[in-house]
């Protein structure tokens, strides 16, 4: 039987993780083995640099802590070494970097996604590796701007045309 020193601890450590979990917009939950040093640096870098945070966790811990805010599903996935990755404010961001790391990473390494979130709903290893692909919000907006900006400047010239055929026809 644990202290109670041990267990306040504990608990106290699920009400943090809990917090976290609450206040993320979205998770990705890691396996980390097979990842060397230098390039778990590079990868807690690059996610920091985002607004990520990405650390290591007891899957008894974040059992407890996903329960408490009312994600279910993904018991299963919480064995082995577990990470997770959390973001306020982007909801693909960790998905998105740490999906670019895998893709870039040698064959042999083990390193992989588990299973995912946004607010409450789950997604699997499948659903969050298509959410590592979809672009970031600023890429998307870009993307729509460039999208309007080529009928606008076509409306644009044949309303300058317009004008000009009628002002030429003033003149005449």
């Amino acid at each position: 039987m644990p202290s109670a020193k041990v267990l306040e601890s504990k608990k106290a450590r699920v009400e943090a993780l809990t917090d976290l979990i609450k206040n993320a917009a979205s998770g990705v939950i890691v396996d980390y083995k097979g990842i060397s040093v230098a390039d778990d640096t590079k990868l807690r870098k690059e996610l920091r640099e985002a607004g990520v945070q990405y650390f290591v966790e007891k899957n008894s811990m974040l059992r407890f802590a996903l329960k408490n805010v009312g994600i279910e599903g993904l018991d299963e996935v919480l064995e082995g070494t577990t990470a997770i990755a959390l973001s306020n404010d982007d909801q693909t961001a960790p998905a998105r970097i740490i999906g670019k790391y895998i893709e870039g990473a040698d064959e042999k390494s083990t390193f992989s996604m588990k299973a995912g979130f946004i607010g409450t709903e789950v997604y699997d290893k499948a659903g969050v590796t298509a959410l590592s692909k979809i672009p970031s919000r600023e890429t998307l907006l870009a993307q729509l701007v460039g999208s309007l900006q080529g009928p606008m400047q076509k409306l644009a010239a044949t309303v300058q045309a317009v004008a000009d055929k009628k002002s030429a026809e003033e003149v005449a």
